[in-house]
């Protein structure tokens, strides 16, 4: 491999994945991770990831069951360990190279939290994880595996921000259950949607140094399906 001019991201390591090839790379201090050619995410920041799960979780009583939908840089997963009530993360990572990098490059950003007792870790797509009855339910759900409700990562993902995918979301729900959902962009269609599906709506927008701002939704109180 030829020397980088300054600044531009090295890349670290190619590999396959579900969703096309990911690419770790170095910039500067920081990792970019891509998928089939897509940006998804950096180590820059992770203000709003950590949101996602203190807004999701705050005001729950321990002990709190929590699920998380995509690792990521590890943000998410970290934030949630140091949260009090928060008794076992159920994390669901569909790309095992994203998975094994927690193990090296990665490792400093999610803090060694895939090795803690209370992190169960599966390698699956979560689609297959929430329609699947044995899974069990969940104080909250942190849904962070797309750029957002409207920028999915594959086709595939928009299933689950339809209503037949909210309606799966809620059956994994406590009664005191939120669902927090990270997103890129403001999403209108889907704050509509939660509107009608949940009683309780917020929406809470994230400035970042460039661009609009990062969006975090939460939802609960499900009414009845229509």
């Amino acid at each position: 491999m030829g020397t980088a001019a300054a600044g531009e991201p090295v890349v670290i390591e190619r590999a396959p994945g579900v969703g096309g090839e990911l690419v770790l790379r170095r910039a500067g201090d920081d990792y970019e991770i891509i998928s089939n050619g897509v940006f998804l995410m950096d180590t820059r920041n992770g203000e709003s990831e950590r949101l996602l799960v203190r807004a999701c979780v705050r005001g729950l009583d321990g002990p709190v069951r929590l699920l998380i939908g995509g690792l990521g840089v590890g943000f998410s997963l970290a934030e949630a360990l140091t949260l009090p009530g928060v008794a076992h993360i159920t994390l669901v990572e569909r790309e095992h190279a994203v998975i094994g990098w927690h193990a090296s490059a990665l490792r400093p950003w999610s803090g060694g939290a895939l090795d803690d007792p209370r992190v169960t870790v599966r390698c699956a797509d979560l689609l297959d994880v929430v329609a699947d009855p044995a899974i069990g339910r969940f104080d909250a759900l942190c849904l962070d595996i797309d750029n957002g409700p409207d920028w999915t990562v594959t086709p595939r993902n928009a299933r689950l921000y339809a209503p037949t995918g909210l309606d799966l979301l809620t059956r994994l729900l406590t009664p005191r259950g939120v669902l927090a959902v990270w997103s890129a962009n403001a999403a209108p269609a889907f704050e509509a949607l939660l509107r009608r599906r949940f009683a309780r709506v917020e929406v809470h927008p994230v400035p970042v140094p460039r661009g609009e701002p990062d969006v975090i939704y939460l939802a609960a109180r499900p009414r009845p399906a229509e």
